[in-house]
């Protein structure tokens, strides 16, 4: 509230203020919105830093557990999305990923509820994987081929089970033991055994 009386207090305070220079106003102000930050500061940064270490560290044990699992056996391996990852990635190196994709591209085939989506992804499975010269071919004998291509006069979700279960065999007895034996995969237990001493020393 203003005053215009003489001697009032608040008028002598204002005038007090006035006196002072701008920079020391401003040098105050900023004082107080420091000392603001740094009470808050500590609290805030000590619970985010925490929480986001102990995620870490979960995620960390998790791919480490993850990692030494795949080794266990190859349905380990394909229920793990970061084995599948892993897994692609070195079939890639040897140009036989196209079997993995067309087990993948099965497995969603056969989620499909819809018939007229399911005939129309029979036929585009079939076109990309299997039937002779397809784009990306899998390995599969010429029997096997006949009995996918009579499946898609009535197409089902089971149609490709017969394919898929042998190209699945191919991988499990070929490129499966040929990951397990790869450097990289040799250096990532590495990295999960490592990861796993260090947190037993510090327990």
């Amino acid at each position: 509230m203003s005053c215009w009386m003489p001697g009032c207090p608040a008028l002598s305070m204002c005038r007090g203020l006035a006196a002072l220079p701008i920079t020391c106003l401003e040098r105050a102000k900023d004082l107080k919105t420091r000392l603001g930050i740094l009470l808050h500061k500590p609290e805030l940064g000590h619970r985010t830093g925490t929480s986001s270490k102990l995620q870490l560290g979960s995620r960390r044990r998790d791919s480490s557990r993850d990692v030494l699992e795949w080794r266990e056996s190859f349905d380990q391996l394909l229920k793990s999305k970061s084995g599948v990852n892993a897994f692609h990635t070195f079939l890639k190196t040897e140009f036989s990923e196209e079997n993995l994709d067309f087990w993948l591209a099965c497995e969603d085939f056969k989620k499909t509820r819809s018939k007229t989506k399911l005939a129309s992804k029979a036929n585009r499975i079939f076109e990309e994987f299997v039937q002779s010269e397809a784009p990306r071919e899998v390995n599969i004998d010429h029997e096997t081929r006949e009995i996918t291509r009579k499946n898609l006069s009535g197409a089902t979700s089971a149609c490709f089970n017969e394919a898929q279960a042998k190209t699945r065999t191919l991988m499990e007895k070929d490129s499966y033991p040929r990951f397990l034996k790869s450097s990289s995969y040799q250096d990532m237990t590495k990295q999960a055994t490592s990861r796993g001493t260090s947190k037993r020393s510090h327990t």
